[in-house]
């Protein structure tokens, strides 16, 4: 029971961290970018991924954590394949309409579930499904206000949605089969996603800004701003890791939206954004959807631990905000050392 509670504790804090550093930096963001006109958000995600980098070495310098090294072929592809699919998503709302890019990310989830289930043979009880229906037609509902199509769009976006899933169940497998810890796994792959960012960066927003990153004129107040994103960027990138290793990337993106849920609150409370019945329905039924997948998740979470054999021979992917890892699907240092 010791453990139990122990490992709760971790993961409520993890998600704690998590949503409070995604709401903060999409606030200190978008003040960046809206109010001083900064908009170089490709470059300005290598940045953070650079400061993340420098904060970790740090920090196992002074032997805050060990340093367990990976295979370099899995840690480099890990790594770059992250990395372009944050290029994926930042061209995917240049080039479609602001309710075409969140059909996107809304995407991200059914896409999950159907790799995890043809890939990693994991089954998705009814229950579960029809939570995380109520969960997307609720945030589509809040968020979305226009969907226009074109052929360009269309394909960075599906790139966009692949590279994603794959990357976040990448996430979560990696540390699972290599039994590595978020903190390691980062600090090994953060180089390598801060490198294709670096200089894919400044191209990509050349070509959705028309503006040049390098020949922007920064201001005290802009410069203090992308400090303090670059600074909230590595409570940002540890949780994600955290989440995702501890938990499962289905429950991760439910807690992604409701970050949205909670941005479109606070730009309404902070920054006075437009705000209808519509947006206030929408985060209604999207909250209760997340009631329901972690109600759900529990549910079948307690009966695993009642009938462990019957769920040896049936895994269901049934990850509660609170559930611990399987110990049966980690793997010893010497059993295996790449994925690749």
């Amino acid at each position: 029971m010791g453990k139990m509670s122990n490992f709760q504790l971790g993961v409520i804090g993890a998600l704690f961290l998590s949503v409070a550093s995604s709401v903060s930096i999409v606030i200190c963001n978008k003040a960046l970018m809206s109010n001083l006109g900064f908009p170089f958000a490709t470059t300005l995600t290598s940045w953070h991924l650079m400061v993340t980098f420098c904060t970790l070495h740090a920090a196992q310098r002074v032997n805050l954590f060990e340093n367990k090294p990976i295979d370099m072929k899995t840690v480099m592809l890990f790594g770059i394949l992250n990395g372009v699919s944050i290029g994926f998503l930042n061209l995917s709302l240049g080039f479609n309409s602001i309710g075409f890019y969140q059909m996107t990310k809304l995407a991200i989830i059914p896409f999950t579930v159907l790799l995890e289930t043809v890939f990693l043979k994991k089954q998705f009880s009814q229950k579960i499904k029809l939570s995380l229906f109520l969960l997307l037609v609720g945030v589509g509902i809040a968020s979305i206000t226009d969907l226009q199509l074109n052929f360009v769009g269309t394909i960075v976006s599906l790139l966009a949605i692949a590279t994603t899933c794959v990357g976040q169940i990448l996430t979560n497998t990696i540390q699972k089969r290599l039994n590595v810890s978020s903190t390691q796994l980062l600090y090994q792959s953060a180089p390598f996603q801060a490198a294709i960012l670096f200089v894919s960066g400044p191209l990509v927003d050349q070509f959705l800004t028309k503006q040049n990153v390098f020949a922007y004129k920064y201001s005290p107040i802009v410069l203090a701003f992308i400090i303090l994103s670059c600074i909230i960027a590595v409570s940002v990138n540890f949780s994600t890791f955290l989440v995702i290793g501890k938990t499962s990337p289905v429950t991760y993106q439910v807690l992604g939206h409701l970050k949205t849920c909670l941005v479109l609150a606070f730009g309404y409370t902070l920054l006075h954004d437009p705000f209808t019945g519509r947006n206030i329905v929408g985060i209604l039924i999207a909250i209760f959807g997340m009631g329901l997948y972690s109600y759900f998740c529990t549910q079948e979470n307690n009966k695993k631990q009642a009938d462990p054999l019957g769920s040896q021979m049936k895994e269901k992917d049934a990850t509660p905000f609170l559930a611990p890892e399987k110990e049966d699907h980690e793997v010893k240092n010497s059993d295996k050392d790449s994925l690749v």
